[in-house]
């Protein structure tokens, strides 16, 4: 299998991703060590086969600032509601997965979603399906129709938060038409 070119510029998040987890391996961020772990990284990019990482060229400081509040007000409450449901219900709490087919088909933005949701307590990504960017989420206290639909609300807000923070502007410009609708 040949390998498609693919400009440095465009492997050069990965190859920085590549370098700071070199150094966190090793717990030496020296100079010395960074560049041998750009050596290591440059390697690895150009003899081993991997997807490019693909950005959209877009990041919006002023939509990621209220996104980290909203983040953090959502991660202490769900935090206590689980500790209230595991101190009042224990294990007659009733749980379900929950699909949720997103918007965006870019797996920088279906990652993201998913890592964001997955850092909430109360909730766990179980499997992403790439064709259809479909979330499986584990969930906690989903007794009825109504509590899946919530959750799938909140998924798809958390979505179209990273959206208007680097989405694509296609995936801007389909967002801002389903938001225009009645």
């Amino acid at each position: 299998m040949t390998r498609r070119h693919i400009p440095l510029v465009t492997e050069l998040p990965l190859v920085i991703w590549l370098v700071l987890v070199w150094g966190a391996l090793w717990q030496d961020f020296s100079p010395g060590t960074l560049l041998f772990g750009a050596v290591i990284a440059y390697v690895v990019v150009n003899f081993f086969y991997l997807p490019p990482v693909e950005l959209t060229g877009r990041f919006n400081v002023l939509w990621l600032v209220p996104f980290i509040g909203r983040f953090l007000v959502q991660l202490v409450t769900a935090s206590v509601q689980v500790f209230r449901l595991a101190v009042t219900r224990g294990p007659r709490l009733r749980n379900a997965v929950v699909a949720v087919a997103l918007r965006s088909h870019s797996d920088f933005l279906v990652t993201a979603t998913g890592h964001a949701i997955s850092l909430i307590p109360g909730s766990l990504v179980l499997e992403v399906d790439r064709s259809t960017s479909t979330l499986y989420l584990h969930c906690l206290n989903v007794r009825s129709a109504d509590d899946a639909e919530a959750v799938r609300r909140d998924v798809l807000a958390t979505e179209a938060w990273l959206i208007r923070i680097m989405g694509s502007a296609r995936d801007l410009a389909a967002l801002r038409a389903e938001e225009a609708r009645p």
